[in-house]
């Protein structure tokens, strides 16, 4: 075998082991809730995974309802088993998470708990969920005025960006 032939099956393979060592089990089972779209769960060989649910954005801790969507996330998977079908990785696994042959995603969209990601939910899967919970006020569609988790965080950083500002001019 010539030298760049060896030389590109190892890197084949290297390539593979690295990413046979990163995959996420098909099955976790949960054991913290961050919030209402985030959760760890360990595999089979005892690795903690975080997850964060595909297509949908729940209202961060400190926001409305907040606190109300990560217990209902908790009530749906905490300390069960889930499966997770991968979608994407941002530094976490992102995916589609289902229990009891519910999709947990869904499930917080219908709950209306959780707003349509629009940037990822590419084949609007939850738009319609979103939509009939807006019009039946459940969970924070009950409030006169929600303000979506990413206008939030947007917020939340113009405030830090201005309060360190101001304690910079003193």
């Amino acid at each position: 075998m010539n030298r760049k032939l060896r030389l590109l099956c190892d890197l084949a393979l290297a390539l593979a082991i690295a990413l046979a060592g990163n995959a996420v089990a098909d099955d976790l089972r949960v054991v913290r809730i961050a919030d209402g779209d985030t959760f760890t769960g360990l595999d089979a060989e005892n690795r903690q995974v975080k997850v964060r649910l595909h297509g949908i954005d729940a209202p961060e801790a400190k926001q409305a309802f907040g606190t109300v969507a990560r217990k209902a996330l908790a009530d749906l998977i905490a300390e069960k088993t889930v499966s997770v079908e991968e979608v994407d990785r941002y530094g976490r696994v992102v995916g589609r998470v289902t229990i009891a042959g519910k999709l947990v995603n869904a499930e917080m969209a219908r709950s209306g708990l959780a707003w349509r990601y629009v940037t990822y939910d590419e084949r609007n899967e939850f738009g319609g969920l979103e939509d009939d919970a807006r019009r039946q006020r459940r969970g924070l569609w009950a409030d006169a005025h929600p303000i979506a988790p990413w206008e939030w965080r947007e917020t939340e950083k113009d405030r830090k960006t201005a309060g360190r500002a101001a304690g910079a001019g003193q």
